[in-house]
Formats: C-alpha cells, structure tokens, sequence
C-alpha cells in the first residue's frame, strides 16, 4: 500500500501580498504572473459578488470518500483555502454545511474543490463560498486512506501546499508562494496602467489606436472599405 501522510506545516506568503492579489482578481493577477496557474473553467463558483484568497491546504481523496477531508481542518489556519482533489473523477458531494461550519471554525476563506459540494443553499446563507466541479447531492463515505498537503491536480494544474490561491467570479488561479510578491506589484501596476485606458477610452478613444493597432491591421492585410466589392 501507498503511504498517506497529514503534513502539518506548510509555507506561507504574507498577508499583505495575499489582500493584494486578492483585492487585483483572478484575470489581472493570471495577466500580470505571465498567464500562469489559472485552472480550467470546469471548477466553476457557486455564488456571485465574491473573491477570496489565501494559502492552499491541499487534499487528495479517493472518490465518494470524504476522510480525508475531515483529517484536514485540523490543520488549516485562519486565512487559508481548503483546495479538494479526487484520484478519479468525480462529482460526489464532498463537502456540505457541516463540514464548512467546521472550516469556517478553523479560519477558512473558501473551498475548491475538483468534485462536488452539497447543500448549496446552506453553503451560501452561511456566507462559505465554494468553487467546484458540480454541485450534487450523492453523499460519500469515510473509509479510505489519502493524504494532506501533499501536490494535487485541479482541472488540469498543478497546486502545492501554502500556494497563494485566487478565485472569484472569473475563476480561480493559483501561484507559487515565491512568485506571489512579484505578481502582487505587477498586479498593482496593471490596475493602474488599466484606470487610465478605461478612463481614455470611456472618453471616446478607440482601442485600435490607444493600442497603436492600426499599423497590425494593414500588415495582416486588412483593408477598410465603404463597402464590399461587387
């Protein structure tokens, strides 16, 4: 048999750099990393109007088995996110109101989760949101071995434990605990460098020429007419 492991410490970005890449959002922070460690769009929030951000704490679980869900919470800290995996696919429900009252106990900003969560509706009057694959409510068993903190696969990208993790409505992104001062700086840049083109361009610039686009165009071989020939 495999061995499993509940590892207890992980390494942490600062809460500074966490706020920061938070408060910039999924699209400028996968932007402004260089386009890197935005997960695939089938892991999909389950609510409106909310973003979070935090340290992953990562579980890996066989499928319809929550065990290791539970061996979890026990190390999670206050600002992290529970980031869930199964060894097969799967769309069980995971995690339901109980579970998250007990995350949200722990400090827990959220969950992602490459399965399915349950009791929705509770989910959201609790204010504990979720990112996941589905939502559905078979429920699961706790009998089966599996590991914490170890690295996982989410819809197709790599995430390891104390990763800074990003998710609001446009998805979710996730990046390495030494990359996330660099991209919490350009992340502020970009927002400024964006304020001034909205501002431009809700004054009635085009793009094409705040981009300087034209010159592309005319070397693609796109040409402006009145009409198309006849």
């Amino acid at each position: 048999m495999a061995p499993h492991y509940v590892v207890r410490y992980v390494d942490r970005a600062g809460p500074r750099t966490v706020d920061a890449l938070r408060e910039a959002g999924v699209a400028t922070v996968h932007e402004a990393a260089g386009r890197i460690g935005l997960l695939g769009p089938a892991v999909q929030a389950r609510q409106t109007g909310v973003a979070i951000a935090g340290s992953a704490i990562t579980v890996s679980c066989p499928p319809g088995d929550n065990l290791m869900v539970h061996a979890a919470v026990e190390v999670c800290r206050p600002g992290d996110v529970l980031v869930v995996t199964t060894t097969s696919r799967s769309t069980d429900g995971m995690v339901g109101d109980l579970l998250a009252a007990s995350l949200m106990a722990r400090g827990v900003v959220g969950l992602v989760i490459d399965a399915g969560v349950r009791d929705l509706a509770a989910l959201r009057e609790m204010g504990f949101p979720v990112w996941s694959r589905a939502v559905h409510a078979q429920g699961t068993v706790k009998a089966s071995p599996g590991s914490v903190n170890v690295p996982v696969v989410v819809d197709g990208r790599v995430v390891r434990p104390g990763d800074v993790v990003v998710a609001d409505d446009d998805g979710v992104v996730v990046l390495p605990v030494a990359l996330a001062p660099a991209a919490a700086e350009a992340a502020a840049k970009r927002l400024a460098a964006e304020a001034d083109k909205r501002a431009t361009l809700a004054g009635g610039a085009l793009g094409v020429d705040l981009y300087g686009l034209r010159p592309l165009l005319a070397d693609l071989g796109v040409t402006y007419v009145d009409r198309l020939p006849t």
